[in-house]
């Protein structure tokens, strides 16, 4: 039989791919250049930059992927990159609407101008106030007021002397009464050259100390008199209401003539439809209230009828700017990452102040704008499962992008401020949105939410790594540099960039790539960066990486310890040596979030006659997960093909993982329990010093498995501790061995002859290795070699098969005896 340990075993310089630091063109990173481009993101690059290639709606980019391959940091390059550098996006500012005060307009200005027209409008204002009162007590002013008083006057006192002539011709006097604040002439009688009220001369008369009939002829003169002084109050009032609106005309066209020259070079500026028609109409509505220019503590605004709009201290305050998007910053498109979406940060609110009597008010300047209106013109970047768990968010969000507007309001779910009325007008939106998430999230969203397909056209795919070829290699070195640089990091040697890169291929478990988690890479940068100055050292070494990585695993493996502690006191049954029938030390991998880890676990298989078959021990309680429950029905389907077609495959087998209560899952362990199988059928002992991984189909190929490195990691380090025997080893799938980045440590192991790791094809390799006999090849006339393992399993069962024939028989037999 030929060596079996030496056609199988897995050649050392495969074990572990190496960089030779001698390769490189350099001594020290400070030696190259940083890298300009974007690394290992061929397939996300290329589909980002086709959505922001594409201006039209619809085209929002759904970037999805593994946190820390660096999303977020390629986006922004990107954008940076591609963003059209001559175009700037408006400046908005909402105004009072004079005719709907609910309604508050939306002023859309050239990049920059928003606070100057701001500033512009202001100052008009504060002009205004300064200048208005000086003219209206201009004398030119008062003159042209006081002609027509004059002139009002003059008419007044014509009614009143005629009148007064009159009533003395009749023997009557014109006496002021005073009633409240308000003087009124009154008609009196003369009596003795003294006037007397009527009512006084009627009170004489019942006491018959005046003639009643005089009396009833004074009186019919009184009430004569007193109807043509109330007719002449009549006219006055008209003459008054005259005089009032005269005035009332001149001071408008006044005001507009000082007005209209004031605010003309406002409207030169600013050379808008919008804005020339909101300075006419703020001047109308200004020469409509011109109470405002006289010193006051409180008004209410004409027309506004509702009390959050009363203006308290400053009537001048609705002609003021509200500057929602100040861009004046920006020469570029705003880029603008919104790392806390909220509802307010994202889509502005409309605040509220409480008065003094506990009432809530509001009105066109507390309107403020959250980051989706601040990027109008630009891109908005955000986390979607930061914004998807705010409510609100995620609907208001795509209503936004269907409709291509958004119109500010305060979210409020429970309708508690709901009487403020305020209704700005919509702002038109042109936003490339950004949302990064991982693929889970994306494809839930694409199932359920029919909006996704319409609004996030363009999905980028991040991938977790990335070809290992002679230009990444190159790329990652400039990465390096890139990061040194920017946290002013000490300089790497050859030895170290090798190190950083070998980890970067070990993370992504497969020889042929390199990791694009660089958020990690970084983190071990800055990490080995302290080692090195603790060190005193001013470049950074490949033992600084190795130290860096070694730290960083002790921080995290305390449980990975406690196991192998429970390993080396027994407390954990695992054998590292001798043989055994039934028994086989399986592999499991342990993940803990940020660490992962391997471990063995043995494996046991009890047989006998009867016809329950293989009975999953982990199933019937409960602790075997579905992969792991298909993996034993495809190590059934193995048996009945490999055994069964001759004759009835009549066992009973029961697969036990034994020490384990916290379940089991994965396929990995499959060809394992098979080898168990084969152990306790043939009553053939396995080599416990040999621990064995891969999955197997129903021909018994064995097939590739995951953390094939910590799984032989972990079973080493068992030996380890219990001593190495220089025979002690791991079976593993062939089509793992691309995949093989073992610690340096293993591989020295190995190299010295002190531990070994096999690779197998089929289930036949395998079950060699471990018994150390031949498996047999089935012959041309359907039976095994003598002396074979298949041989033995097959008499065997063919064996169990008779005697359970026989068995029943016999009972059958007994039966019939018994009646």
């Amino acid at each position: 039989m030929p060596g079996i340990k030496s056609y199988r075993t897995v050649p050392v310089e495969k074990l572990r791919w190496r960089f030779d630091p001698t390769d490189f063109s350099f001594e020290t990173t400070d030696d190259i250049e940083p890298l300009t481009e974007i690394i290992g993101q061929k397939r996300g690059v290329e589909a980002f930059r086709f959505g922001m290639g594409i201006d039209k709606p619809g085209y929002n980019i759904f970037v999805t992927g593994t946190a820390g391959t660096g999303r977020m940091s390629t986006v922004l390059k990107l954008i940076k990159e591609m963003s059209d550098k001559d175009h700037a996006a408006d400046d908005l500012c909402y105004v009072n609407n004079f005719e709907n005060r609910e309604a508050p307009i939306l002023l859309r200005l050239k990049w920059g101008t928003g606070n100057s027209f701001k500033k512009a409008v202001s100052n008009f204002v504060e002009n205004l106030k300064k200048e208005i009162p000086q003219i209206f007590e201009s004398q030119e002013y008062i003159s042209r007021k006081k002609e027509i008083m004059e002139t009002y006057e003059t008419k007044g006192k014509s009614f009143f002397k005629n009148l007064d002539q009159k009533v003395k011709d009749e023997g009557f006097a014109l006496v002021d009464i005073q009633i409240g604040q308000i003087k009124r002439p009154e008609v009196m009688p003369l009596i003795d050259g003294k006037p007397v009220h009527i009512d006084q001369l009627e009170s004489r008369v019942e006491d018959g100390d005046f003639p009643k009939e005089k009396y009833d002829l004074l009186k019919e003169k009184h009430s004569d008199l007193r109807a043509q002084i109330d007719n002449i109050f009549i006219e006055l009032k008209d003459l008054q209401k005259e005089v009032q609106e005269k005035i009332e005309k001149m001071d408008k066209v006044v005001f507009m003539e000082n007005a209209s020259r004031i605010v003309e070079p406002v409207k030169k500026e600013f050379n808008t439809e919008p804005v020339r028609k909101y300075l006419e109409a703020m001047l109308d509505d200004m020469a409509d209230n011109l109470q405002i220019f006289r010193p006051q503590t409180q008004t209410q605004i004409p027309g506004a009828g509702l009390m959050p709009f009363m203006v308290q201290g400053n009537p001048f305050q609705p002609y003021q700017v509200n500057l929602l998007v100040d861009n004046r910053d920006q020469k570029v498109p705003p880029i603008i990452v919104e790392k806390y979406p909220t509802y307010r940060n994202l889509f502005g609110s409309i605040e509220r102040d409480v008065d003094r009597s506990g009432v809530w008010r509001t009105d066109f300047s507390k309107i403020k704008a959250g980051s989706f209106i601040k990027a109008n013109g630009g891109y908005l970047v955000l986390n979607l499962l930061d914004a998807i768990v705010e409510p609100g968010v995620w609907q208001a969000l795509k209503r936004a992008l269907k409709s291509e507007k958004i119109e500010i309001q305060t979210y409020d779910p429970f309708y508690l401020f709901t009487t403020t009325g305020l209704k700005p007008e919509p702002v038109k939106m042109d936003v490339k949105v950004v949302v990064i998430s991982d693929l889970r999230v994306y494809h839930i969203l694409w199932a359920f939410d029919e909006d996704v397909k319409k609004i996030f056209k363009i999905r980028a795919d991040f991938d977790t790594s990335m070809d290992k070829n002679d230009e990444s290699i190159r790329q990652f070195t400039e990465f390096i540099k890139m990061e040194t640089d920017k946290d002013k990091l000490k300089p790497l040697n050859g030895a170290a960039v090798a190190a950083l890169l070998e980890h970067a291929v070990r993370i992504t478990g497969r020889q042929e790539k390199i990791s694009t988690s660089f958020p990690e890479l970084t983190d071990l940068l800055r990490e080995a960066d302290f080692w090195a100055g603790e060190e005193n050292k001013p470049i950074i070494g490949g033992s600084h990486i190795d130290k860096a990585i070694d730290a960083k695993i002790y921080r995290s493996n305390m449980i990975e310890e406690h196991i192998q502690e429970m390993v080396d006191r027994g407390t954990l049954m695992i054998d590292v040596d001798g043989k055994v029938v039934g028994q086989v030390n399986g592999l499991a991998v342990y993940s803990l979030g940020d660490y992962m880890f391997g471990k063995p676990s043995r494996i046991t298989v009890s047989t006998s006659m009867g016809r329950a078959g293989i009975i999953n021990i982990e199933r019937e309680a409960d602790l075997s997960g579905s992969t792991h429950n298909k993996g034993v029905l495809i190590l059934s389907g193995y048996m009945r093909k490999k055994y069964a077609q001759d004759k009835p495959l009549t066992i009973s087998a029961s697969i036990a993982f034994e020490q384990s209560y916290g379940g089991v899952d994965g396929d990995s362990a499959s060809s394992t329990e098979i080898y168990a199988l084969l152990s306790s059928i043939s009553d053939i002992p396995i080599k416990q010093y040999i621990a064995v991984t891969g999955s197997v189909n129903q021909k018994g190929e064995i097939q590739a498995i995951g953390g094939v490195n910590q799984k032989i990691e972990g079973f080493y380090d068992c030996c380890r501790h219990k001593g190495l025997n220089n025979k002690q080893g791991v079976i593993i799938p062939k089509s793992n061995v691309k995949d093989l980045m073992l610690r340096k440590d293993v591989v020295e192991a190995v190299t010295k002859g002190l531990f070994h790791v096999y690779q197998v094809e089929t289930i036949d390799e395998g079950i060699e290795i471990l018994t150390g006999k031949s498996a047999g090849k089935r012959k041309d006339d359907g039976n095994y070699p003598e002396g074979t393992i298949n041989y033995i399993v097959d008499q065997k069962l063919k064996k169990l098969a008779e005697g359970l024939k026989k068995f029943a028989a016999e009972e059958e037999s007994g039966k019939k005896s018994n009646k």
